[in-house]
């Protein structure tokens, strides 16, 4: 088991887990998908989380994303202990502090692209007027600020993806989750939206994304291989 890096308690870090464990049942029997995974993500690193079918890799993400509970440990986030949260109180949570970017990227196909981008702002009581800006501002900063009126069908596997990282900045959160972002998308569109996360990693973001692909983890500047719920390795 390799070394993680220091546990302490202090503004530099944006994520601890210690000694997480998730136990799924499954009928009669029960499978631990985390097994005792103790580590901390220092603010403004990117991390790459890897490992084959089955290694834990997607189970830490929805854990660190607080899409699920874990079964025992402890999980702070932003030095909150999110085991001691209900539900209302992570759903804020991940509102105002997370942003997420995922593989089939989610959008909404009846919303046009303003709206796609709009939709966290919405939930968090922005004015329309506001939201808008911030979305024109978005759609800008990502190369889209002429595709604002289309609809998600209307655009490429690379413009829904930058959408989707799009909406994922608009609350300006403090902590970026990428499931597969490129998972999607042929080569050349993966490596550009690489280089765009690489990017907001260089202007502080911290970004935790799960890849199967080498080559898009070398992007990050650490990397954690999963094995059977576990840590098996750490660059």
């Amino acid at each position: 088991m390799p070394e993680t890096i220091a546990k302490t308690n202090n503004n530099d870090d944006i994520v601890r887990l210690t000694d997480v464990h998730k136990v799924y049942q499954m009928g009669t029997q029960q499978v631990r998908a985390l097994d005792g995974v103790s580590i901390t993500f220092k603010r403004g690193s990117f991390w790459a989380i890897m490992g084959a079918s089955g290694s834990g890799k997607s189970t830490m993400m929805n854990i660190l994303g607080c899409l699920d509970r874990l079964t025992e440990g402890k999980y702070f986030l932003e030095n909150q202990d999110v085991n001691t949260m209900g539900d209302d109180a992570l759903s804020e949570l991940r509102l105002r502090h997370l942003g997420f970017i995922f593989q089939s990227f989610n959008l909404i196909p009846q919303l046009s692209v303003q709206r796609n981008i709009e939709l966290p702002l919405y939930y968090l009581g922005w004015d329309a007027h506001e939201s808008a800006n911030r979305a024109q501002e978005l759609a800008l900063e990502v190369g889209l600020e002429d595709r604002l009126d289309h609809r998600p069908t209307e655009l490429s596997g690379g413009q829904m993806q930058r959408v989707a990282i799009a909406r994922a900045l608009a609350n300006d959160p403090d902590l970026i989750f990428a499931d597969e972002p490129t998972g999607n998308l042929d080569s050349a569109t993966g490596l550009q939206i690489m280089d765009y996360l690489t990017r907001l990693n260089q202007q502080g973001k911290t970004i935790v994304m799960v890849t199967h692909e080498p080559d898009i983890a070398e992007y990050a500047t650490n990397r954690l291989h999963m094995k059977d719920g576990k840590i098996d390795q750490i660059e």
